[in-house]
């Protein structure tokens, strides 16, 4: 079976498209290989992001923040798709991407600015990891070898 390489962008790399590359990954149909990355990568992963990740069986060697720059350059991986999850990241100029992939915006608030105790900034994780599952489960079920930009787009209609 083929995988389909699927980037998830956004501005720091620490939350949304981290759990977005872990999802993809460890995806129960293994059509995806995840990747993330930002515009301007922070230093760390969320810890709440790291440790739902991690309860996913993604491997914790590659959780770390990258910039989109590394995915532009001639050995990287080839990207089947590229999602922005963050509205920032949606209206920043990209860098190109080898191959044409077809590119969508699921965004998302950040769960990493919810002020509260820890069970309700855990609980606004868990809200994006939920959003960012559906969108994904709905991809896996799509004829992936002709799908478009359009059709990835409707993806976030149809939730």
């Amino acid at each position: 079976m083929k995988q389909y390489n699927i980037l998830f962008l956004c501005t720091h790399n620490s939350a949304r498209s981290v759990l977005g590359e872990a999802l993809a990954s460890t995806h129960p149909s293994g059509k995806f290989v995840g990747y993330s990355a930002g515009s301007t990568p922070g230093t760390s992963i969320n810890p709440i992001a790291r440790e739902l990740a991690l309860g996913m069986g993604y491997d914790e060697n590659k959780l770390r923040s990258k910039s989109w720059d590394e995915y532009g350059l001639p050995d990287a991986p080839q990207m089947d798709f590229i999602v922005t999850v963050c509205d920032n990241a949606a209206g920043e100029v990209c860098p190109y991407w080898p191959g044409k992939p077809a590119t969508a915006h699921w965004g998302f608030p950040d769960p990493s600015q919810v002020k509260g105790n820890d069970l309700e900034k855990k609980a606004a994780f868990i809200s994006v990891m939920n959003g960012l599952k559906k969108r994904i489960d709905l991809l896996a079920s799509m004829p992936l070898d002709s799908l478009d930009s359009m059709s990835l787009k409707e993806i976030h209609t149809k939730i």
